[in-house]
């Protein structure tokens, strides 16, 4: 099979078509015959140095969305044929910018019949983040005010959908060329970070999704959050001093690792079944061109999601 593989860290000049052996799957595994799968910041932080993967050559991505090949012993939710998506386990479960992957049977949902593949593979790692700050660790309730950082990027843009879903007032931050497409989502405020001090914008937030944390995320705890409301951060960057902090403010703050989750996925199947969840493609690339997503993706002015496409 064609993968996309890199024998060093570095830029992406480091990522090359090989030919590697098809995967066979294991027990309580499905062989997927990859369509597409998302380009997420984190593949290109990954290919850039070692991270969680220590490890060389590597073949990377998390999100697939393609259809079952074959099945391995003791699995019952899928049969060869079925159209899946979902996030590999993350993040040592890695390998999907490939033409075949093996995957944890419960780690996959069907396909919602109403979207294709580049939409199904741009949504699961993404989507998923948003949900399990959302839902499972914020608890978002109807009613509650929701800050969202980098309203219009890959996690941002489908946060700020889930959280309308949730029947949240949402507030998203974004640079001014981007307000018309926050709004189209269901953004009931947007911020211009570049000309608005958000601090001085908005009072009294139940919840604060940060995925970019340093002076953003300690500004977000500092003048934000009403007591008992929560911070999601998706990068680390805490200190003991901020922790004194959101103690003495009855604030909770937590940064999020995203996980496979066969339930979460359902939910995000089913959010996208309802019309409530779409992602915004913003480029699609051949599998081949991997090296060109990569680049698109750190130019950090991307909106929405970056796939690639395997025929």
């Amino acid at each position: 099979m064609r993968a996309i593989s890199q024998d060093a860290y570095g830029t992406p000049g480091v990522l090359r078509e090989v030919r590697l052996p098809k995967p066979v799957p294991g027990p309580s595994q499905v062989l997927v015959a990859v369509r597409a799968a998302g380009v997420n910041p984190t593949d290109w932080k990954h290919r850039a140095d070692r991270r969680f993967l220590d490890r060389l050559p590597l073949v990377l991505g998390w999100d697939v969305a393609g259809v079952v090949e074959a099945v391995g012993y003791g699995v019952t939710l899928f049969k060869p044929g079925d159209e899946v998506f979902g996030m590999l386990p993350y993040p040592y479960g890695v390998g999907s910018h490939a033409e075949y992957v093996t995957a944890p049977a419960r780690t996959l949902v069907h396909k919602p019949a109403g979207i294709d593949h580049v939409q199904a593979g741009a949504l699961p790692l993404a989507a998923l983040t948003a949900y399990q700050a959302l839902v499972d660790t914020a608890e978002v309730r109807a009613g509650q005010r929701v800050l969202i950082h980098a309203a219009a990027g890959g996690v941002g843009h489908l946060a700020v959908q889930i959280a309308k879903s949730l029947g949240a007032y949402v507030i998203g931050t974004a640079s001014a060329p981007k307000h018309d497409f926050v709004r189209e989502l269901g953004a009931d405020e947007v911020i211009d970070y570049r000309t608005v001090d958000f601090a001085d914008a908005v009072q009294d937030i139940d919840m604060v999704l940060d995925p970019l944390a340093g002076e953003t995320r300690a500004r977000s705890l500092d003048v934000l959050l009403r007591p008992g409301g929560t911070l999601v951060s998706l990068l680390n960057g805490g200190s003991p001093q901020e922790a004194a902090k959101a103690a003495e403010l009855g604030i909770r703050v937590e940064t999020l690792l995203v996980e496979s989750d066969h339930a979460g996925m359902k939910a995000i199947a089913d959010l996208v079944e309802a019309g409530s969840l779409r992602a915004h493609i913003e480029a699609t690339f051949p599998l081949a061109d991997a090296a060109k997503a990569h680049a698109l993706g750190e130019t950090g002015r991307t909106t929405g999601k970056i796939v690639l496409v395997v025929e």
